[in-house]
């Protein structure tokens, strides 16, 4: 396996990681419940560790097709999330949530920067690192 694939892979892995971390951080120290978009990004998210974890194990460039279609499904629920937080007008009020509104905001960093927003940066770094691991790996 090429080394820039290897550092792409750890890359990916190393964003997947985080964003878990982050998640737990969020729901068992700061006691923020999910709502139920917040429940598909993460059941996307985690598998992510173990499947680039893996492939950096295995050597396995491979692993980053399953990343990239999680990651860009990922993609599009956190894009979606955050457009109903930010204009919820736009789409509705969104799905059934549970206990806790999709459109409910517990941190806005800079007046921008949700929870959705930060799900859905990992899920671009990944998704592009992914993209990048199977060309290069194929070329």
């Amino acid at each position: 396996m090429k080394k820039i694939v290897e550092n792409l892979l750890l890359l990916a892995w190393g964003t997947a990681f985080t964003a878990t971390l982050g998640s737990l951080y969020f729901s068992e120290i700061r006691q923020f419940e999910p709502c139920t978009l917040c429940w598909y990004q993460r059941i996307l998210m985690y598998p992510l560790v173990v499947i680039l974890l893996i492939g950096i194990i295995r050597k396995e460039a491979s692993s980053a097709i399953y990343a990239a279609a999680l990651s860009g499904i990922g993609l599009c629920i956190s894009i979606y999330h955050y457009i109903l937080q930010k204009m919820p007008d736009t789409v509705g009020t969104g799905p059934g949530c549970g206990r806790v509104p999709c459109t409910g905001e517990y941190i806005n960093w800079f007046g921008f920067v949700t929870i959705p927003f930060l799900a859905g940066t990992a899920f671009l770094i990944i998704l592009i690192t992914s993209i990048v691991i199977v060309k290069k790996s194929r070329g």
